[in-house]
Formats: C-alpha cells, structure tokens, sequence
C-alpha cells in the first residue's frame, strides 16, 4: 500500500474518531430554576428537605480547640 493512501485513511479514521466523540459529548446547558411558591430563597434538593435541622453539639467548641492545639511532647 503505498504511503499516501495510508495517510488518508489515517487521517479518515481519525476524523471519524472527532466526529464521533463530538457528538457523544454532552455538557448540560445553563437553564433557570423557577420556583413555584412564595418563597425568597433557593429551594433545596428533596433529599434536603425530609432531614430536620441538626444543632450543633454542646462540646463542639472544646472539639475544635483540641483538634486546634495539636500533639505536644512533654520530653
């Protein structure tokens, strides 16, 4: 096979490849949320909503101080 036709079909092949990776590739587009009641804020996801609001533990504060201050050596 001579070395032009090899090119093409190199080149072909390739171009097929783009094509098709162009068409595969789906990037989702920018669109709005509407929302149907009253509210002046986001909604949240469904999964967000069923969950009660959690409060924070009594001892979070010394938690955090702790994990803050790091391990000291006393030698």
């Amino acid at each position: 096979m001579k070395l032009e036709i090899t090119r093409i079909l190199c080149l072909a092949g390739a171009m097929g490849v783009a094509s098709l990776a162009a068409a595969a590739w789906h990037e989702p587009s920018p669109q709005i949320i509407s929302v149907q009641s009253e509210a002046g804020f986001c909604p949240l996801p469904p999964i967000l909503r069923s969950h009660a609001r959690m409060e924070p533990d009594s001892d979070l504060l010394l938690l955090m101080f702790g994990l803050s201050q790091g391990f000291i050596s006393h030698s």
